[in-house]
C-alpha cells in the first residue's frame, strides 16, 4: 500500500522519496486528503512518538518533518482545491515564547485543517502579547499553545492570565500540548484541554467545534 510507503519514507527522512511517493499517488487517483493523514502524518506521528519516549534525536525529528513538508507541498494545490465545508470558528495557534520547535505544531495544523475551522498559526517563539494580539484581532473560539522544553512550560501560564486581564477569557478554549506537558500540568494553569497528539485534536473538534462556537458567541 502506498500509504505505508509513504509513511516509511517520512520515519527515514527521505525527502526525495516522499516526493516520488505522493506524485505517484495523485497520478494513481488517491485523493490528496488520504495522502495527508493516511502516509504523511501518520509518518510524523510515529517519529514524534519515538522522540517523546527518547528513541530518536533532535536531528532525525527535523529530518523526517522536512521530507513531511516536501510531501505537502505536492498535496497543497489538491488540498486548497478540495471541496471544504463552510469555515466555522478560528483557531490561533502557536509555539511559546522561547521555543523554537515547531514539529508538534505543524503536525495538529496539518490535521485539523479539514475541520472547516479558519487556523492562524503564529509560528515558533510567540509571547503572551502576540498570542493576545491575535486573539483580538481575529476574534477566535480557540487558542492552541505548543511547547517542546520544560523551560517553556510557564509562558503558557502566563498567556492564560494575560486573557483573563484582558477579559478574553470567559468562552473561550485554551488548549496545551507537547512532550513535556500532560493534563495534570493543563487543569493547574486553567487550560481546558490537553492533546497528546494531532489526532486528539482533530477528534475533539470535530466533534465540539460548533458547540464552541455558539459559547463564544454566547460570552460576548
Amino acid at each position: 500500500m502506498i500509504y505505508t510507503e509513504i509513511t516509511e519514507k517520512v520515519k527515514a527522512g527521505d525527502a526525495e522519496a516522499v516526493i516520488e511517493l505522493c506524485c505517484k499517488a495523485l497520478s494513481q487517483g488517491y485523493p490528496a486528503l488520504a495522502v495527508l493523514e493516511k502516509g504523511l502524518i501518520v509518518g510524523m506521528d510515529l517519529v514524534a512518538d519515538k522522540f517523546s519516549h527518547r528513541r530518536v534525536i533532535v536531528p532525525e525529528v527535523l529530518m523526517s518533518s522536512r521530507a513531511m513538508h516536501a510531501g505537502l507541498t505536492i498535496l497543497e494545490p489538491q488540498l486548497k482545491h478540495r471541496a471544504k465545508r463552510p469555515t466555522t470558528g478560528t483557531i490561533v495557534i502557536g509555539t511559546v515564547a522561547g521555543d523554537l520547535h515547531d514539529i508538534g505544531k505543524n503536525l495538529v495544523k496539518l490535521t485539523v485543517m479539514g475541520t472547516g475551522a479558519h487556523i492562524v498559526d503564529l509560528g515558533i517563539d510567540v509571547t503572551p502579547q502576540k498570542f493576545i494580539q491575535a486573539v483580538d484581532k481575529t476574534k477566535a473560539e480557540i487558542l492552541m499553545m505548543a511547547a517542546l522544553l520544560t523551560t517553556t512550560m510557564p509562558v503558557m501560564r502566563k498567556v492564560i492570565n494575560a486573557l483573563e486581564e484582558a477579559r478574553m477569557r470567559q468562552g473561550m478554549i485554551v488548549a496545551i500540548g507537547g512532550a513535556p506537558v500532560d493534563e495534570a500540568f493543563a487543569r493547574a494553569i486553567g487550560a481546558d484541554c490537553y492533546f497528546k497528539c494531532a489526532k486528539d485534536a482533530k477528534s475533539f473538534l470535530e466533534h465540539n467545534l460548533n458547540k464552541i462556537v455558539l459559547r463564544r458567541k454566547l460570552a460576548t
